[in-house]
């Protein structure tokens, strides 16, 4: 049940004393692990700690996709394209608790391009036209993570997005190529 449904109690809360408060905040807060991290993040660190952020998650993406190949063959298989998704998804779970602790955007699109990016280049073959259901799956989650981060990519500043400019272009040629976009 929400507070805001609660008027009453929510101005209970309120009037509570601040040392009280204080030892509600603290225990509610060590009930929610997204709560703490972003708590974390906005009260203990700064930009250089987000840099290092950044970098951890491109190094555990880049390691995922090279541990991916031991278990995706670029093969057009069913098992390959079901193996791909469930990467390709794992990688994104890294990246969306990223963007909710951090909330920077750019890195974020960043990210998401250097998935799709790695998928593209890695495993070729998995995204040629096929009709085994496993490959329509595939391609129609992809199609969706393309337009996901062209729209996110296009709300960006135009500085921002010149850095980005070279590495969103390859994917788009590849989706476009493919007729994922």
């Amino acid at each position: 049940m929400s507070l805001h449904k609660q008027p009453e109690l929510k101005e209970a809360v309120l009037n509570l004393p601040q040392k009280e408060k204080d030892k509600l905040l603290v225990r509610l807060v060590g009930k929610d692990k997204m709560l703490m991290k972003q708590l974390h993040f906005q009260l203990l660190e700064d930009q250089v700690d987000l840099e290092d952020r950044i970098e951890k998650l491109k190094e555990r993406l880049a390691l995922l996709f090279a541990d991916g190949r031991n278990t995706v063959k670029n093969i057009p298989v069913y098992s390959n394209y079901k193996e791909l998704q469930s990467l390709i998804r794992q990688a994104s779970g890294l990246v969306n608790e990223h963007e909710k602790i951090t909330k920077d955007k750019y890195s974020e699109i960043d990210c998401r391009i250097f998935i799709l990016n790695e998928a593209f280049r890695r495993f070729p073959r998995l995204f040629e036209k096929s009709a085994v259901h496993s490959a329509f799956k595939l391609h129609d989650y992809v199609k969706a993570r393309v337009k996901t981060t062209t729209n996110k990519f296009e709300k960006l500043h135009e500085d921002l997005q010149f850095d980005l400019q070279e590495s969103m272009e390859e994917m788009m040629a590849f989706a476009m190529e493919r007729d994922l976009a």
